[in-house]
């Protein structure tokens, strides 16, 4: 049995980690609850079990993992991931603890589901078909012209995303995705199509408490074509609240936890700006990934995971200035590099450059040297990612694309692989 009270994690990989220190720094141990039997393999790196009073793997019965959480005076469920999100909420359902229910958890994971919910609240949403089969969105696609995106309906981290310029694209993609095993080593449930939107996209992410929000931290996507890969997000930059089109974003993603019945703890939304207003690209009821908090501390004053642990320990301080617009006298960037090559990495000749760049504050480095680089096409191939944050916007700009300037061909030295 825990000696503090705890804080029960489901799902803990990938940014939950430092969730798990922060509620050890507020006095509460944390327990991780894994979701399914076997674990994703792409998270066993990640995981640090050393964070945790203890590791409770469900197993299926929902009273029973409340049951081992309840003999660790657990006054908490947040989900650690995506694929964690049901069972948290399954869980605080059982505990009678601060939650979201049930009665929408399939709204909040499922993307189709999500849309429909949205727009069944009266937001304007993207269109939207849930393939039934290929001919028919053929058909549909047809129907609607220019570009869609067909995508998994249930996936994380950019998993299948295809941006389709025709019919015959769009039908390719699905046949793709529909027999493919996602993130989480399971097969693809079904797959959706959405019309493609045109305007700048942006990340909302928020803390609620007894169904007030707060905006923590927001970022505007920059994205290329690269390596035959349409729209892929290269960098994010911030956004402060003096910029016109914040309080926009801000009221529509509210409006958006509301219609999906967050009332409790992290959120992460995609938001693309069109001409007609905001859209919802797709929200995750859990944190935002890629140590995006540790750079918005830069910007902010805060980050989304202090502000998870205050609503669950302190919610009358946490709701007492839900409503105030974070401060806004530092600029911050994370810039995700794409290689165009493959084969044993020997070195980053350039990476000095980077490092030398007034506004670097760090890195992620998924590939060193001595392993296996891969051409990038999605996240999972993502060589490194770069961090900067400076009090002024033009020196974080200007740094921003300066790395990109230097990522390329150039920027990786490889012992290239012999072709057979």
């Amino acid at each position: 049995m825990t000696r503090r009270p705890a804080v029960a994690v489901v799902d803990g990989f990938g940014s939950a980690a430092r969730l798990a220190k922060a509620f050890d720094a507020a006095g509460h141990d944390c327990v991780r609850v894994q979701s399914t039997v076997d674990m994703p393999d792409h998270y066993r790196s990640e995981l640090d079990l050393g964070l945790y009073a203890d590791n409770v793997v469900h197993t299926g019965d929902v009273e029973a993992t409340a049951a081992r959480l309840a003999e660790h005076r657990t006054v908490a469920v947040i989900a650690g991931a995506e694929q964690g999100v049901e069972l948290a909420d399954a869980l605080c359902e059982a505990t009678g603890l601060p939650g979201n229910g049930t009665a929408l958890s399939h709204a909040r994971r499922t993307k189709d589901v999500q849309t429909r919910t949205v727009a069944a609240a009266g937001l304007p949403t993207a269109r939207q078909l849930t393939v039934g089969n290929a001919g028919q969105l053929e058909a549909w696609h047809a129907r609607l012209g220019g570009r869609v995106v067909v995508k998994p309906v249930r996936s994380a981290r950019n998993d299948g995303v295809s941006v389709c310029d025709s019919p015959a694209e769009s039908v390719a993609a699905y046949e793709r995705i529909r027999s493919a095993v996602n993130d989480f080593g399971v097969r693809n449930e079904g797959v959706v199509a959405q019309e493609y939107l045109s305007g700048t996209e942006f990340v909302v992410n928020t803390v609620s408490r007894d169904g007030r929000h707060r905006v923590t931290d927001t970022w505007r996507y920059q994205k290329i074509d690269v390596n035959g890969v349409r729209d892929r997000i290269n960098g994010i930059l911030s956004l402060p609240p003096s910029d016109p089109r914040w309080s926009l974003l801000r009221d529509y993603a509210r409006a958006v936890l509301d219609a999906l019945g967050i009332a409790h703890g992290p959120a992460h939304l995609e938001i693309i700006l069109t001409s007609g207003g905001p859209r919802l690209v797709e929200l995750g009821a859990r944190l935002c990934g890629a140590d995006v908090a540790r750079y918005a501390v830069h910007v902010t004053g805060e980050s989304q995971i202090d502000r998870t642990v205050q609503a669950y320990t302190d919610p009358e301080g946490f709701l007492a200035d839900v409503d105030t617009p974070y401060r806004a006298d530092g600029h911050a960037a994370m810039a995700f590099l794409a290689s165009p090559l493959e084969g044993r990495l020997r070195s980053y000749p350039l990476l000095g450059e980077v490092e030398r760049l007034a506004s670097y504050r760090g890195m992620a480095l998924r590939v060193t040297p001595g392993q296996r680089l891969r051409r990038t096409v999605d996240d999972g191939t993502e060589p490194l990612a770069i961090g900067l944050a400076h009090a002024d916007a033009a020196t974080v700009e200007k740094d921003f694309q300066t790395v990109c300037y230097l990522d390329g061909h150039g920027f990786y030295e490889v012992e290239r692989e012999p072709h057979g």
